[in-house]
């Protein structure tokens, strides 16, 4: 193996541990920061993006890939060596076109801008809010300009969340699903039947959520001992090393949903972080995928297990044994109350099927902002009209509406649509799973999850970056992405449910 390669693997490594120091400092500011620490912190983080860029663009970089381009190191395109030089080419093309000034003040936006999120959220007062957005979008817009696009300034900002994927490609297929979305919620709405969703809304201990939540976490296959799940405002998950994976939810006394179904989702993160390969840390190898892909893991969890009647056939008597308030519930009536469908304001509390239209109006919407064809101060009043347009209702505020997530403060531009994505890639390769591995139904009945979790590592974790999110649907599934999956899912778990 060439001199050059082996710089450039050590290079990157290095790269990979100033990323988990600034993952850390990310995620105490986010979880454990007091208030008033608040200012040191961004400088403390300014200066550790400042070392990261000036460990990207290391000119010995650029010599170090034209050495090893071209060689037997790159004949075969999903070996490993081959992935590590296109994933260092990729980033380092990338990041050479951005100035170190943008970078540092990127990051000293999007800190301040979280933490003015928090306290504007909590206030109520989008005009605290606003400007630290216009901050922020303006150098998004900076950021676009600077790494280039052939098509519209939207692709160079979701090219970091879903590489190679392109704006006229996505829309197309979050057009395609919402078109048949729409008419399962229509009749779904004209069916007249509701579940008694005031189950979910008696006393749930936070106590018990967390031992509840923590269990679940483990039986499916989260690893504490390499991880760990704490309290934040909005719910995330991140790595610090290859074994240190932070997952975190937020508790409602008086909402079952909201934690138990975050943590899944957040734990669904973490398998996938801890499924990746330790040795090839820092590299191409043992990179997630996609944010599509990675989105992928956690629906799953959440969703296709976690909302499923074989996953509560096992669970619930724990449930009930865990929290009074379903002593006298039902199964039947708990389960139904868990896959209610209707509109509603919060995005992470949406259920399954109209998640999607959440998702579709925030795509939009930072298109819009990123083409200045509405600005920041337009967005209370745009929001409002798409919530009204897709999901017949207003927010009464907007700390529920506009302010809800945290993406657009934290400067995550092209983000959102990563979560249909994942949706839809889910949906796909679970299908896929339940025949591999003979029915997952009664798997899931006798508490069997771990079987789920070791294919998914052997067809997608270990993969990292080796394919494109196109081959491996294609290598796993046999087909390319449709959304025709994610329809019948809905379909055969709420048909039954709504009688339609």
């Amino acid at each position: 193996m060439s001199d050059a390669f082996e710089k450039l693997c050590d290079h990157s490594r290095e790269i990979a541990l100033l990323n988990s120091i600034e993952s850390l400092l990310d995620w105490d500011a986010r979880c454990k920061l007091p208030e008033q620490g608040s200012a040191y912190r961004t400088e403390q983080q300014a200066y550790v993006a400042r070392l990261v860029h000036q460990k990207q663009t290391d000119p010995r970089i650029g010599d170090w890939l034209a050495d090893v381009q071209g060689t037997d190191l790159t004949a075969d395109p999903q070996s490993d060596s081959a992935t590590i030089i296109r994933e260092a080419q990729r980033n380092y093309d990338k990041q050479t076109k951005l100035p170190a000034e943008l970078v540092e003040a990127l990051t000293r936006a999007t800190n301040d801008g979280q933490h003015a999120w928090v306290e504007a959220r909590r206030e109520n007062d989008f005009s605290k809010f606003l400007p630290y957005l216009e901050n922020v979008y303006r150098l998004k817009r900076e950021q676009a300009d600077a790494i280039g696009y052939e098509s519209c300034r939207y692709d160079a900002l979701l090219d970091d969340y879903e590489p190679g994927e392109k704006t006229s490609t996505v829309r197309a297929a979050l057009e395609a699903l919402r078109t048949d979305l729409v008419p399962l919620l229509e009749l779904i709405q004209a069916s007249g039947k509701s579940p008694d969703r005031s189950i979910l809304t008696r006393e749930y201990p936070v106590s018990a959520q967390e031992s509840f939540g923590s269990q679940a976490a483990k039986a499916i296959g989260f690893e504490f001992d390499r991880g760990r799940l704490d309290v934040t405002h909005h719910p995330f998950c991140t790595e610090a090393g290859p074994d240190d994976c932070r997952i975190t939810t937020r508790y409602d006394l008086n909402f079952f949903n909201m934690a138990f179904f975050g943590i899944l989702h957040e734990a669904g993160h973490g398998i996938y972080d801890q499924g990746l390969r330790k040795s090839q840390y820092g590299l191409g190898p043992g990179h997630y995928l996609s944010l599509g892909i990675h989105e992928s893991q956690s629906r799953m969890w959440e969703n296709q297990v976690g909302r499923s009647r074989p996953f509560w056939d096992h669970w619930y008597g724990a449930a009930q044994q865990q929290f009074n308030s379903l002593q006298d519930v039902a199964l039947d009536d708990f389960y139904f109350a868990i896959n209610h469908v209707e509109p509603s304001l919060i995005r992470v509390e949406a259920d399954e099927l109209t998640y999607n239209l959440h998702i579709i109006i925030r795509f939009e919407l930072e298109q819009a902002l990123i083409d200045e064809q509405i600005t920041p101060a337009d967005l209370p009043e745009a929001w409002n009209s798409k919530y009204q347009q897709y999901l017949g209702i207003q927010p009464p505020t907007d700390a529920d509406g506009v302010m809800q997530d945290v993406h657009w403060s934290a400067g995550l531009v092209g983000y959102f649509p990563t979560y249909s994505l994942g949706n839809l890639y889910a949906a796909q390769f679970y299908q896929q799973a339940d025949k591999d591995l003979g029915g997952l139904d009664e798997l899931f009945r006798r508490g069997e999850f771990l079987e789920l979790k070791r294919w998914a590592g052997e067809n997608i974790h270990q993969r990292g970056r080796n394919v494109t999110p196109a081959e491996l649907v294609q290598e796993v599934t046999g087909e390319p992405l449709t959304h025709t999956y994610l329809i019948d899912h809905l379909q055969s778990k709420l048909s039954p449910l709504y009688g339609i």
